[in-house]
């Protein structure tokens, strides 16, 4: 009545070269459908996917400017020179709003990271219990929107300055497979 069947699964057991496989299988699937279905609904590694940060797009750049105007410019400056003494510390601790024109360190950061500090706060990619004033955008803003203000940023910033960022930010992309 066994004699077809192999005797290690006829006493129960599974050689694991396939449950090996089998489990590798699942893992890749698994991963590839959350990835899409990520991507399609607009979570953040579509953001990665996205050369939304486009400072020669006129109608993201208007569409960012006024959204700048908004919410940014109160304590970024309406000439995006940020608060004054920017690099020292207030009474509180933290860090007065940074300029986003040349004169401050916007540009030195790809533009995935950008996205992602707007969206999810500078405390994500600041030191244990680092603070800031500014708050998540993640429930203010649309991707959109993010992406305008960035667009805006960088169309302020003179040539030579937005090429230094958009090497940066080819190189990051490079490094994390996210090619343009």
């Amino acid at each position: 009545m066994n004699d077809k069947i192999p005797p290690q699964i006829a006493r129960g057991r599974r050689p694991p070269a396939i449950w090996l496989a089998l489990a590798a299988v699942l893992a890749v699937a698994g991963y590839a459908g959350f990835t899409a279905l990520q991507e399609r609904a607009g979570g953040a590694d579509a953001a990665d996917a996205t050369d939304a940060a486009d400072a020669t797009d006129a109608e993201l750049v208007a569409l960012g400017r006024q959204v700048y105007d908004a919410q940014c410019a109160s304590c970024h400056g309406e000439t995006l020179k940020g608060q004054p003494d920017w690099r020292q510390r207030l009474p509180s601790g933290r860090l007065p709003a940074p300029p986003h024109d040349e004169t401050g360190h916007t540009w030195h950061h790809p533009d995935t990271m950008l996205f992602e500090m707007t969206k999810y706060g500078v405390q994500k990619f600041g030191p244990p219990g680092y603070q800031s004033d500014m708050a998540p955008y993640v429930d203010i803003l649309s991707d959109r929107e993010i992406w305008a203000v960035l667009a805006f940023i960088k169309s302020t910033w003179p040539p030579k300055i937005r090429s230094r960022q958009e090497q940066i930010d080819r190189r990051f992309r490079e490094n994390r497979g996210h090619q343009r």
